[in-house]
């Protein structure tokens, strides 16, 4: 269903991606179970569904409704990191060079080195918040911002201005923003790139990755990608993101406003170090961030000088779940250090909920008292 650009953000992720009203069908249709279709005798017809790889009325309606946020076409994968490796395997070939954060998601570092290099390809590392290389001779060059998980900001107007003199394809990660949070294809990027397991679907219960962009002939090389290694998500998983997409700007008002408070508190305390969120005035990101995004993302992070420390204060918190990933209804915390994040060991990345703020900073501050 078409909608005018000017709704606001809550209206247009209630709209997003829906069919037109049909008098006695359901408002968002429910998922197509299907592996092959019913075919014509003739043979098959370029508008007729044939088989779920290619074909599944839910995954499009998914689609349609993260392209129309992101602004740009949109395919969904099974995962976000299915998405990003998709992404650096249908652009890339041996004997280029791209451009990775070195402070970013630390899996597609791992997958860079692993991968990437062994099939001849050069990698080079460049920090979320600069200085960036001049990317000339660079095929391909992945910014990540907010970064996952120090929160670092990249101005990405500035780097797709780059990109665009040398002819390097600029690809930016937008999983931690949200559309909701930042547009970086009408900042000048290529291809937006981001895991729906997080904030997007936001409800901690499925995996989903997305590419997006307004490349008609990058998007048909991803979609050949992606048809023919299979990835992507199940009729189920794609109904279930679609239908929490319509809470997306309620949720991370409530995420972002329970990070500002949060954020606020813990700068105030002498027993917490290192408090980042690009919201925070005087966070070395801040700048950057009020002028690039739309909203700040309700993660923050902080520094406890030890693992033991941080142990003790998630004991001390009935509010706060140990666990990873981020975005989700519930207030979550996790030591990125014990998955091999380049971190302090002490690193919190802590993902604001949508509970009540004062109920979440005096659990936040029991948990931190207890912690010593």
């Amino acid at each position: 269903m078409d909608h005018p650009a000017d709704y606001q953000d809550s209206t247009r992720c209630v709209q997003a991606g829906l069919p037109e009203p049909v008098p006695g069908e359901p408002l968002l249709p429910g998922p197509v179970f299907a592996a092959p279709y019913h075919l014509d005798p003739a043979g098959p017809a370029p508008d007729q569904d044939g088989y779920a790889r290619m074909d599944s009325p839910t995954r499009r309606r998914l689609e349609s409704a993260i392209g129309s946020l992101e602004g740009g076409d949109c395919l969904v994968f099974a995962s976000g990191q299915s998405a990003i490796t998709g992404l650096l395997l249908s652009v890339l070939r041996p004997g280029d060079t791209t451009v990775l954060p070195a402070d970013g998601y630390y899996t597609v570092r791992e997958f860079a080195a692993s991968t990437l290099r062994a099939q001849g390809l050069a990698v080079m590392l460049a920090p979320t918040a600069g200085p960036y290389p001049p990317l000339v001779g660079v095929r391909l060059a992945l910014l990540e911002t907010p970064a996952n998980p120090g929160l670092d900001v990249c101005d990405i107007a500035a780097v797709a201005a780059i990109a665009r003199a040398a002819g390097t394809l600029l690809a930016v990660d937008n999983t931690t923003a949200t559309p909701l949070g930042q547009q970086p294809l009408a900042l000048g990027a290529d291809v937006v790139v981001g895991s729906g397991t997080k904030a997007l679907a936001g409800h901690s219960d499925l995996l989903l990755g997305y590419l997006v962009t307004r490349n008609e002939a990058l998007l048909a090389r991803l979609r050949q990608w992606r048809n023919q290694t299979g990835a992507v998500p199940g009729a189920f998983d794609a109904w279930l993101a679609h239908r929490s997409l319509a809470t997306l700007d309620l949720r991370l008002s409530r995420q972002s406003a329970n990070a500002a408070a949060v954020a606020a508190m813990l700068a105030s305390r002498t027993d917490v170090d290192g408090v980042r969120w690009p919201g925070l005035p005087g966070d070395p990101s801040y700048a950057v961030a009020a002028r690039q995004m739309r909203r700040i993302p309700g993660v923050v992070s902080f520094d406890l000088g030890s693992a033991e420390r941080v142990a003790r204060f998630l004991r001390g918190c009935r509010l706060v779940a140990a666990a990873t990933s981020f975005g989700g209804v519930h207030t979550t915390a996790d030591r990125r250090a014990q998955w091999g994040d380049d971190v302090a060991e002490g690193f919190v990345r802590l993902s604001c909920g949508i509970e009540d703020t004062d109920d979440l900073l005096a659990d936040l501050s029991a948990g931190l008292d207890g912690a010593g």
